[in-house]
């Protein structure tokens, strides 16, 4: 092993012993080996133990180890210190402002064992309710743990739309007559991107590699004759399971003066970007016609946003005036139930101390409506997380699972399905538990929820924050199916955080969704009418 691998190694031993509380003097004296080995310009390799003993800062203990990484690539004391960390917790080691110590009150406190449930606690303000945390730190974290998702080469939509778009309005502004785009999976809005592509004129290739280069991800530049720019946007945009689903290889020419064009071509409906995954294309190809897929427009409240009365960053005046300026019709407010101690969970007398608050705001607010709701834990056994005297007092419950993830199939369907079995019981909540990029949840029957939801009048979560789009997309068309109502909402825990209503119209119309089928289509008198009668 050359030295610098030594000297990792070294101090990955000195971070798991204090993780795990291991002797503090032993830590630092590792730890303190470990810097001075780093910046030695000597070979170690080779060396007897007698003359790594007399190195300066080396001594016995520490050229034990040395030794013992030389001949088998590791120690048995790191070994061990590895077999018992959660495997995540070695990348939350990694990211910058974080030590050992307060990596293991994350651990310890929160649960957090990933880099996602790390970047997700950020975003839902865990993190400044321990000690030695703050906003500043915070913020600091979260974007140490972006850089290390960023040179995973995976990304969320939302992250790869923020700098894609950075690319192409680079290009445009130097290039503002030539046609450019994203194609590829940034283009279909997929929710997670492995790939950044765009596709540019070939006049203007030059400019844009040089552009891109300054970009702190790999972007693959297609090109294209401007005439035959739509050909080969449907054609790099698309899967090949669409573009054989569709007859592409039909097509003689390669000119065409839209996308809509070489549809019209085929003679078949055409296929917004997000469909064009090779899932759907029989249903509307036999069709005939069109979907018409739900808009961002389409929507005229806001349900499942967290207040500083639980885990929020805003009171409930300033997320329902960002609510107002927005231009929504009405605001849910649906923070977290008692159980959720962590999250500052409403104690009963909170509850009324809210909704008092909330009576006082319609007035002002009038006719702008905000709903009294919350977002109550499914506990262990199916129940929620109050008895039915405060329960009645809500206009509606976000019912989800927050703690417990670790279910077979059965027991995480039959908790859920008893939960949403209870009569108060609005919309299921992010109804597998997953963070993309982080934990793949717990697993459930999707059809037994979903036909669980239609024989009791529940609507189903499409968690719109970036990194949940739980319920996934896929399972739109069952819903719609089922006459299950599909609730769009942004999980805010800031007034920032309403804009991620975006991602889930996104992820919505990849899954066909129609303003019919969605909850929060409804105008506000429709909504109220519609929970009175169930």
């Amino acid at each position: 092993m050359i030295t610098e691998e030594i000297s990792d190694c070294l101090e990955v031993t000195a971070k798991l012993m204090e993780l795990h509380g291991e002797n503090p003097f032993k830590v630092k004296a590792l730890a303190s080996a470990a810097y001075r080995i780093s910046k030695m310009n000597a070979d170690l390799s080779g060396k007897t133990l007698q003359e790594l003993e007399a190195m300066e800062g080396v001594g016995k203990s520490v050229a034990g180890k040395i030794i013992e990484l030389e001949q088998t690539g590791t120690t048995k004391e790191l070994a061990t210190l590895i077999s018992k960390t959660p495997e995540g917790l070695m990348e939350v080691l990694k990211v910058k402002g974080l030590g050992p110590k307060k990596v293991s009150l994350l651990w310890k406190e929160l649960g957090i064992e990933s880099l996602g449930e790390l970047l997700y606690a950020c975003n839902e303000n865990r993190l400044i309710t321990l000690k030695g945390f703050g906003e500043k730190t915070q913020a600091e974290v979260k974007k140490g743990v972006e850089f290390r998702f960023a040179n995973k080469h995976k990304y969320h939509y939302a992250y790869a739309l923020a700098y894609a778009n950075e690319l192409v309005d680079a290009i445009k502004q130097k290039h503002p007559n030539a046609l450019v785009s994203f194609t590829g999976e940034l283009h279909r809005k997929c929710d997670v991107i492995n790939l950044f592509e765009i596709l540019v004129e070939e006049k203007i290739l030059n400019d844009a590699n040089e552009l891109a280069a300054k970009q702190s991800y790999t972007t693959k530049i297609h090109t294209s004759k401007p005439e035959e720019f739509y050909y080969e946007l449907i054609k790099t945009s698309s899967t090949e399971e669409h573009l054989k689903k569709i007859g592409f290889e039909k097509l003689t020419s390669k000119n065409y003066s839209s996308e809509r064009a070489i549809y019209e071509e085929l003679a078949i409906p055409y296929f917004e970007p997000e469909l064009r995954e090779g899932l759907f294309e029989e249903k509307i190809i036999a069709a005939k016609k069109e979907p018409t897929l739900i808009q961002f427009t389409d929507l005229k409240g806001c349900l499942h946003n967290h207040s500083t009365y639980s885990d929020g960053l805003n009171s409930i005046e300033e997320m329902a005036n960002e609510c107002i300026r927005l231009g929504y019709e009405y605001f849910g407010i649906s923070d977290h139930s008692q159980t959720a101690v962590y999250a500052g969970g409403l104690k009963p007398e909170k509850v009324i101390q809210q909704h008092v608050e909330i009576d006082a705001l319609n007035k002002k607010f009038a006719p702008f409506k905000i709903l009294k709701g919350i977002e109550s834990d499914i506990l262990g056994d199916g129940s929620l997380d109050y008895e039915e005297d405060i329960l009645k007092l809500f206009d509606f419950v976000v019912a989800s699972i927050h703690q417990g993830f670790k279910m077979d199939e059965e027991k995480a369907t039959n908790r859920i399905i008893k939960a949403i079995e209870n009569p108060y019981t609005k919309i299921l909540g992010h109804p597998t538990g997953r963070l993309l990029l982080a934990r793949p949840g717990y697993p459930i029957n999707h059809k037994k929820v979903i036909d669980a939801c239609a024989a009791n009048g529940v609507a189903i979560e499409l968690n719109a924050h970036p990194y949940r789009l739980d319920v996934d997309w896929r399972w739109m068309p069952y819903c719609m199916e089922k006459n299950v109502m599909v609730s769009i909402n942004p999980d805010a825990h800031e007034k920032t955080g309403i804009g991620d209503m975006y991602y889930g119209v996104c992820a919505a119309r990849k899954g066909m969704l129609s303003v019919g089928n969605c909850l929060n289509g409804f105008s506000v008198n429709d909504l109220i009418e519609d929970w009175q009668h169930k």
